[in-house]
């Protein structure tokens, strides 16, 4: 399939959350085998699971037994293909966000000569990136602090698992969702490194997909989005990719700015979001509307 005859429409979901995070009884049912193989828990309710979403963010709640009726645990999940050491800090203001609607929403307060118990916070990062890491990395807020700090007492974690092809390969046997996810992402970057454009090799690694009947043929059914969803985060890759080699993390230089300027208009008129062009280019969203609308 030609991916230039794919619509365009703006697709807004990342991969992993359109596989993981949605309200579909499939991606219930992957969500629950993703928590289980990660917890070591043999859950079997995939609705015992209550789930929403911040951005790109998968964001869970567990139920403890029936009896209790509260929340045990509150985990954030993340796929990330770019390394990203302020994980930490971006976790903490999750959920600190997050905190507050809960107790917002339970009416309770932090005025009061009672300890308010919270459930307890678990920020795991998927990471499939091409920097070498760990099966395994907790980065520490600490890292960020101006000054080294060892004491641990303003500490906090977030847990990145590389889930690249050949990387964490009991948790691939624990969860099949995962596997599959990753075959096909794995496959899209061995294309790329065979030289081809991120077109061919999202367009091979679909056609090769749908064949294989990964994720009980959610890639035949879901082939346009999919097509979508994948050509645009693999196109922001390059884009981020070019920004840095030219020496530019945050700031832009001016001759790299008008590229940026080309690269938000190009990305807008082929259907990419505009929180996806303003988190690629590292400009903001009032930016990314100003320069689509000039």
């Amino acid at each position: 399939m030609d991916i230039s005859t794919v619509p365009q429409r703006e697709y807004k979901d990342r991969l992993f959350k359109a596989i993981f995070g949605r309200n579909t009884e499939e991606s219930k049912k992957w969500r629950l085998e993703l928590y289980n193989a990660l917890n070591g828990s043999s859950y079997t309710d995939p609705d015992a699971l209550e789930v929403n979403t911040i951005e790109n963010v998968i964001y869970l709640t567990m139920r403890n037994d029936v009896s209790f009726l509260v929340d045990s645990q509150m985990t954030l999940y993340e796929q990330q293909s770019t390394y990203n050491p302020n994980l930490p800090l971006r976790g903490l203001m999750y959920f600190s966000q997050l905190y507050q609607m809960h107790l917002s929403r339970l009416g309770k307060t932090l005025h009061r000569s009672t300890l308010v118990k919270i459930p307890n916070p678990k920020f795991v990062v998927f990471y499939n990136g091409e920097k070498e890491t760990p099966d395994r990395l907790n980065l520490k807020l600490s890292d960020a602090f101006e000054i080294h700090d060892t004491s641990g007492n303003f500490e906090w974690t977030a847990e990145l698992i590389n889930i690249s092809q050949n990387h964490n390969i009991s948790l691939q046997k624990k969860c099949e969702p995962l596997y599959n996810y990753i075959q096909y992402i794995s496959r899209i970057s061995e294309n790329k490194k065979k030289g081809m454009s991120a077109m061919n090799a999202v367009d091979e690694a679909m056609d090769w997909a749908v064949h294989a009947n990964l994720l009980n043929g959610f890639f035949k059914v879901q082939k346009e989005e999919v097509l979508a969803m994948s050509l645009t985060e693999y196109d922001a890759e390059e884009v981020m990719r070019d920004i840095r080699e030219e020496g530019r993390e945050i700031g832009i230089a001016e001759g790299a700015q008008q590229k940026a300027i080309e690269d938000a208009k190009s990305f807008y008129a082929n259907g990419v979001s505009v929180d996806i062009i303003a988190k690629s280019l590292n400009m903001t969203v009032d930016n990314v509307m100003e320069i689509v609308n000039a």
